[in-house]
Formats: C-alpha cells, structure tokens, sequence
C-alpha cells in the first residue's frame, strides 16, 4: 500500500501503529500529509497558515514509540498558541504570533503529532459556517458547493479531505460538534475542565469554551483525550478523574444504558425532516446495541436559555475587542467583520448586572439540567437543524446592517429596550444549529456521531450528551454506534488517491 493511500484509509491510532512497526517512517506520512494538502487545497480552503518545512524538520528526530509518531496534525486558528506560529483569528487584524506553546500543544507534541497547518476559522469562532473576509470560504470535501461547518470547520474539512486523520478543534457554542457533523466525523466536546487552555487563556467565554478535536473514529479522539487531559495551574476548573483510561472506555461493551432522546427545538424553529431522520437512525443504531431509549422533553431549554447565552457570548467578543485594541495598539473597528462589529457592540450595550444575571439564570438552569436528566446514561439529540448548508447560504450583512445602524442610532440605550431586534439576530445566528450551546453552558461533554447521509449525499451528524465528566460512557456508547453502522470506512468523494 502506498503512503497517500494509507493516510487515506487509516486513522491515526492506525499510522501510528504503522510507524512503530517500521511499515512507514513519519518523513514519508508528513511528505503524503503535505501533498495531500496541496492537492485539495484550492478545493476545500482549509488552511490559514502551513507549517511543511518546519513539520519536515520535526519528523526527522520524532521518537517512533510515542503514541502518535510521526502522525500529522493541523492546529485551529483560534484558540491555540505554538511558538513562532501566526495566529489570525479568521480575521484582518494584525496576527498574534506567541513565544509559547499552549499546555495542549505542548502535550500534542509529546504525544509525537507533527502540525503541518493551522486551519481556517470564521472571524473569532463567531459563525457555524467557516467564511471569512481573511481567509475565504471553507468548503466540505464531501460536496464543496456546501459547508464544512464551523467553527473549526477547517480542521473538519482538514480531516474529511484526508489531509490529516484528527485535528485540533475547539467548541463554545458547537464548533467542534457542528463541522463534525457536516463532515462525517467524530466530535467531541469534552467536560468543561478536562483539557487546560492556558496559558493563552485560563478561560473563555465564561468557561463555555473547550478544547479537542474532529478526528476519523472514535478511538482516536479517546486516545488523543488521554495524552492532553488534565488540569493545569492556571485552569480554574478540573473535571472529574476518569475511573481509566478514555482508549479503554472506547474499546470496551457500554452494557445496557439507559438513554433519552430529545427532539424538540429549544428556539422553537423548523427542524427538517432529514435531520429527524438521522436522529431516528441514530436511535435505532442504540436499540440495536441493546440499549433502551425514552422521548423526553426540556421545556427549561428555551429561547430566554439561548437568549442569555448570546448575551455572555456578545460581552465576551467586546472584551476580546478590547483587548486586541491593547494588543494591536489602534483602533480595529476597520479590520473586522461587520458581523463582529455588531456582537461587539451589543457586548458593549449590556450591562455587568445584566451579563452577572443571565449567567446566575444559566447556572440555575444547568444545574435543573444536569439533576433530571442524571438517570440517563447519555441524551442523543439533533447537532444541526438542516443538511449542510450551501456555502454563503448564512450570510448576514443585510441583517447586521440594519441591526448596526440601529445601534449606533440608540448607542448606549439598554438592550432590553429593543429585545426584538436581539431576537432576530439570534434567530438568523442560530436558525442552522440549536443545540449545541445547551452542553457548553452546562459543562456537560457531548460526542458528535456521523450516523446519516441525506438524498443530496451529505452526511448529518446527531450527538450525545453525557453526564459531567464522564467522556468514558460516551466513547464506549460512541464505539458501539460506529461498529454497529460500518461508518469508519466511509470517505468524503473528494479526488481519492489511487
């Protein structure tokens, strides 16, 4: 078998194991990782800034008994530092490079990865489709008219392509379930407090942000769980210890769960029939593993949940504004999206008391959450309320026009005085996707699992959610699907090496 055609067909615990046993050295898998980049890359635009000489070097003196040597890697433009990298953002302002390594990259590299790129992101993770004024549209490998997701959908598009078989990622209000379900690929977002951000930062978007990774299968994500988690000084939060090891759990019979199925629309908006479709396979995948289900319903997840969680998320970009004000030395109104511009400033017209309340009502309601949903192993539910999209399918600008000008008519009147207005931004924001944000307000981890490709040939993902702190049942669950289905060897269509 040739080099491209095995990183084509294993994942990474499998090239890895390739390496140990001398089949293929990490020179010849970061060579086959580069030109597979090269040769996609027009078609599906993933890439914000390749790493090739500096991955070449590294593959020279990797020790070929690590866990996953000489396997390439890409790293999210956002949210991450590795030293000497630019890091943009998705955005015109001026790059970050940083003289660190963050833990969790430090801990990739331990591990034996080799970064050959960082990856696309929409402007500050802000958007679930992965389209940028910097950087262009990412497209899915599986029909790049549509999109890969976002917003790590260029770490998806990365991996679904056969670039690289897992890839940094990052999720504060679906960006790594999202892009894994629009790309027919394993996301999981983990426990808050189980993989450190720092020293970049201690937390992010009021700890609503986590740090993992898209990958192939569902091992890979558990073995690469085990090499980065694991609390650091500056982490404000440490999840839970896991009973073994997150490979073990992936690889052993969950038993018989008890799990839930929730089907409804927090934000009370259309869900389309192929997406309830890939919901019921994903359901009949469980009963199949022996696992009885139940139909509940959470009418305490609604729209004044999702609506207090956009206002912490609007606080939260105009204190990064702020702060890439500082870092860059000027104004950088002129640089971002209008997009941007809009969040930032709604951030700005909230007030500490209003941002403090709507936080106090989140916890309340994760805490409801979290207690009567205890007696279930896991609660599958939708990731995407529609098939992936066509690509510009979500583009704002007549809505934030309208919403910019309003602003800056009514400058610092309260929000509440025109809550229509904020209702409407969140409807058009979060009409593809209205789930995910419920598990990055609670903490609770949540895998994205391909199950479903629709008539259009598109795959669509469902996800479960877990108790806090407990990735193991869910990987065990997750593996049992993905056997069950025959999804592992399944591949996006896009220019298969021969």
């Amino acid at each position: 078998m040739s080099v491209e055609r095995a990183l084509w067909e294993h994942d990474a615990t499998g090239l890895a194991g390739l390496v140990r046993k001398g089949e293929i050295s990490p020179q010849e898998l970061v060579d086959a990782a580069i030109a597979r980049a090269e040769a996609t890359r027009t078609d599906i635009n993933a890439i914000a800034e390749p790493l090739y000489e500096a991955a070449r070097t590294r593959a020279k003196t990797i020790d070929r008994n690590l866990p996953l040597a000489g396997v390439p890697f890409a790293l999210k433009d956002l949210g991450i530092a590795m030293k000497g990298v630019p890091t943009y953002g998705g955005s015109r302002i001026p790059a970050f490079v940083a003289d660190f390594d963050s833990v969790m990259t430090e801990r990739h590299l331990a591990a034996g990865l080799v970064p050959i790129a960082t990856s696309t992101s929409p402007e500050h993770g802000l958007r679930l489709m992965t389209e940028s004024a910097a950087f262009g549209i990412t497209r899915n490998p599986w029909n790049t008219a549509h999109t890969s997701g976002g917003s790590s959908g260029g770490a998806a598009a990365l991996v679904a392509a056969g670039v690289v078989p897992v890839a940094h990622a990052s999720d504060g209000g679906g960006s790594i379930r999202v892009p894994a379900a629009c790309t027919g690929l394993v996301g999981l977002k983990t426990s808050r407090g189980r993989v450190p951000l720092s020293p970049l930062v201690t937390e992010s978007w009021h700890g609503m942000v986590v740090g993992h990774a898209v990958s192939r299968s569902v091992r890979d994500s558990a073995l690469l769980l085990d090499l980065t988690h694991g609390p650091d000084p500056l982490s404000p939060y440490a999840a839970a210890p896991p009973k073994g090891t997150f490979a073990a759990a992936a690889v052993r019979d969950p038993g018989k769960l008890k799990l839930a199925v929730y089907r409804k629309s927090p934000l009370g908006l259309p869900i389309s029939a192929e997406t309830l479709a890939a919901l019921d396979t994903a359901t009949a995948l469980a009963r199949e593993g022996g696992h009885t289900i139940e139909r509940i319903d959470l009418p305490y997840i609604d729209r004044d949940f999702i609506a207090d969680f956009a206002r912490t998320v609007a606080a939260a970009v105009a204190g990064t504004m702020r702060g890439e004000v500082l870092r860059v030395g000027r104004s950088v109104s002129g640089d971002v999206e209008r997009a941007t511009r809009v969040m930032s400033r709604f951030g700005e017209v909230l007030s500490a008391g209003e941002i403090y309340a709507s936080l106090q009502r989140l916890h309340a309601t994760s805490r409801r959450l979290i207690t009567e949903t205890a007696p279930y192993d896991a609660v599958l539910m939708p990731v995407i309320a529609h098939p992936p999209l066509a690509c510009g399918a979500m583009d704002t600008k007549g809505a934030d026009a309208f919403l910019e000008d309003m602003l800056d008519r009514l400058r610092l009147a309260r929000l509440l005085k025109f809550k229509p207005l904020f209702g409407q931004l969140m409807d058009k924001s979060l009409w593809f996707t209205h789930w995910p944000a419920i598990q990055n307000v609670s903490g609770q981890p949540s895998i994205a699992l391909p199950v479903y490709v629709t008539d259009a040939g598109l795959p669509l993902g469902i996800q479960a959610a877990g108790r806090p702190g407990d990735e193991e049942t869910l990987l065990s669950l997750a593996a049992q699907m993905e056997k069950i289905s025959g999804w592992l060897t399944r591949r996006a269509p896009l220019q298969m090496p021969v």
